[in-house]
């Protein structure tokens, strides 16, 4: 029986995998608001808080491509299991941290946790989700993810309240990653609940499923890939690294500049929770927009808009209505990030060959995540050797440049069904 045979609801994948993605988001989102203010309170100066929350997108890169081999070893379901394992002894490790070496340990371990999550929940969805319900499942598990993101500063923004420390928060992503291990723990076998998925031989005799055999070709044909599609690569991997670029910077700089501004932990946490909700309230539209008119529409005014927003904030830092100026600004880079929900992840499928997509994939993620670790760090040092008003302008002309790359290389020959490769 094909995967396209066998029996499915979209719903049943609900508990076994939107549950557990929307609990480890949860987790996330409470912890990513407030990890620059827990550093500064273990000693660190505003520069080394922003590298050490730039550490979750480092491991995220460093853990690509064993996420990968660990994936098509054990399987979709307990790679997910033990990741949230890995990602409680992480956020632990941070709760109880002394200095700011420790935090940065602990962080970082989140990062490797999140990679291979990210991969293995992929997997799962290609193994059991039938192809044509996988787009409306993947549209779905993207907006569960965001949905934890704007759960989670508020449940941060609760417990700091209550305990009068940002360390607690740590505990929300706990408690999250825990349940979530949980969860996939006392499920019944998937094969069970959606039938026995169809499996390959490979060369060294292993039986793999579809989504085991992607997760192993994304990590372990990476640099062929590169070498393969070199041209193209250069130019949307390049594009998607900025893409990247951005959208990691906002992550942690605005929490970063919440500090700077003074601007208290709990409040912190509800402006982080209101801007991902306005997130949340768009990656719909997004879509609608990008099947519509195309994906240009959603990719240039969505860069424009995130660059633009970090030029403006680059200026506000030192005036009286600094507070003011960071909530409007933190909105319209919410708008602006939304707008481009699910942006990287479709020129990627519009992109890739489409008799042998994984390898392909795997190099074009590995560049948007070089970006996504790097732009941080590289605005930390901007912070360190100069001001973090000018990491903010650094920022938003590079976001510019990005919206121009867009509007240059992306095949306009896309929308009208056709792919640039034979």
């Amino acid at each position: 029986m094909t995967s396209d045979e066998r029996p499915f609801q979209l719903r049943s994948v609900a508990v076994s995998v939107f549950l557990p993605t929307l609990l480890f988001s949860i987790g996330e989102g409470a912890i990513i608001p407030i990890i620059p203010a827990v550093a500064g309170n273990l000693g660190a100066t505003l520069a080394v808080a922003g590298v050490i929350s730039s550490l979750i997108m480092l491991g995220e890169l460093v853990g690509d491509v064993p996420s990968g081999w660990i994936v098509s070893r054990i399987g979709e379901r307990f790679a997910m299991m033990w990741a949230a394992l890995l990602a409680v002894v992480g956020v632990a490790t941070a709760a109880i941290s002394p200095n700011p070496f420790v935090l940065a340990v602990g962080i970082f371990c989140i990062g490797l946790a999140t990679a291979v999550f990210g991969l293995a929940r992929h997997a799962f969805m290609t193994t059991y989700v039938p192809m044509r319900y996988r787009a409306r499942a993947l549209s779905s598990l993207g907006g569960v993810f965001r949905a934890g993101t704007f759960i989670g500063p508020f449940l941060a923004a609760g417990v700091i309240h209550l305990t009068g420390t940002s360390q607690a928060a740590f505990w929300v992503m706990v408690i999250c990653c825990a349940g979530s291990a949980i969860t996939l723990l006392v499920l019944p076998d998937p094969a069970e609940m959606f039938g026995r998925p169809p499996s390959t031989r490979t060369a060294d005799g292993e039986e793999r499923t579809e989504g085991e055999e992607l997760a192993s070709e994304e990590s372990s044909g990476l640099i062929a890939s590169i070498r393969a599609h070199g041209a193209v690569l250069a130019r949307m991997g390049t594009t998607a690294a900025l893409v990247g670029a951005l959208r990691s910077c906002r992550a942690v700089l605005l929490p970063l500049w919440a500090v700077s501004i003074g601007v208290s932990e709990t409040d912190t946490a509800l402006i982080i929770g209101v801007v991902g909700a306005v997130e949340f309230a768009l990656f719909y539209a997004s879509g609608q927009v990008m099947d519509r008119w195309g994906r240009i529409w959603t990719a240039v005014p969505s860069m424009i808009g995130l660059g633009s927003g970090f030029i403006v904030l680059a200026f506000t830092h030192d005036l009286d209505e600094a507070r003011v100026w960071f909530i409007a600004v933190a909105l319209v880079l919410a708008l602006s990030n939304g707008l481009g929900s699910g942006i990287l992840m479709t020129l990627g499928s519009d992109l890739a060959p489409p008799d042998r997509p994984a390898p392909f994939l795997g190099a074009y993620r590995f560049l948007g995540d070089a970006g996504t670790a790097a732009a941080p760090l590289a605005m930390s040092g901007i912070t360190a050797a100069a001001s973090i008003s000018l990491a903010a302008g650094t920022i938003g002309g590079v976001g510019l440049i990005g919206a121009f790359l867009l509007f240059r290389f992306i095949p306009r020959f896309i929308d009208r069904g056709t792919r640039p490769f034979p």
